[in-house]
């Protein structure tokens, strides 16, 4: 893949790992293999654009997406403001990606409502959560993509995903797909801190 070589993702990478609190890895092998080759697993799946990364962080997955798919628009919606600027910096040369600083459910009840063509989340939150937070951004026929664990809970994300007018697919390599039906019903996205506190699943 091309964007395996792009001298743009290294320095990200060295970037990510130089700056504290962003992510808990320190050896370089180990973040290249979960930060870069763990993201563009997912660079097949898309739906198509735009595609919103929903608490980006450092940037992964978004920022190797959007290297290895130029030609798809990404946004990364981050809610603090530390990671928001060191977002904008290591973007800077990319021009198909965007920094919002905004909370998902602050994006949904917005212009990112129904908006996407697919979002992503990964290490933001248990899978349910995650759910959630993502499709409300989804437009009908768009999907939502999570990285998860092998003890993720699937039945309860498809619990969610019927509330939200989505429907889960089978989990591959760690990687859910729940594809959207329909617009995001009203009430949802629900207030910020809801989806944790008081889980639909």
């Amino acid at each position: 893949m091309g964007a395996l070589s792009d001298p743009r993702l290294q320095a990200w990478l060295d970037a990510l790992l130089a700056t504290p609190g962003l992510t808990a890895l320190r050896d370089p092998q180990e973040a290249w293999r979960v930060h870069v080759e763990g993201s563009l697993a997912a660079a097949g799946l898309l739906e198509g654009g735009p595609v919103v990364d929903v608490g980006s962080g450092g940037g992964s997955p978004g920022i190797p997406l959007a290297l290895a798919r130029p030609e798809v628009e990404f946004v990364l919606l981050e809610s603090q403001q530390r990671a928001c600027d060191f977002l904008r910096r290591a973007t800077r040369d990319l021009e198909n990606v965007e920094v919002v600083r905004a909370r998902a459910e602050e994006h949904g009840r917005g212009s990112g409502r129904d908006a996407y063509g697919t979002a992503l989340a990964r290490a933001l939150a248990p899978p349910p959560v995650a759910a959630e937070w993502c499709l409300p951004l989804v437009k009908p026929g768009g999907a939502a993509i999570l990285w998860v664990g092998p003890s993720a809970e699937l039945d309860r994300v498809a619990r969610v995903a019927q509330v939200l007018a989505a429907a889960p697919q089978e989990e591959r390599n760690g990687l859910l797909v729940i594809r959207k039906l329909g617009p995001t019903p009203e009430g949802f996205p629900r207030r910020p801190g809801m989806a944790r506190k008081r889980p639909l699943a």
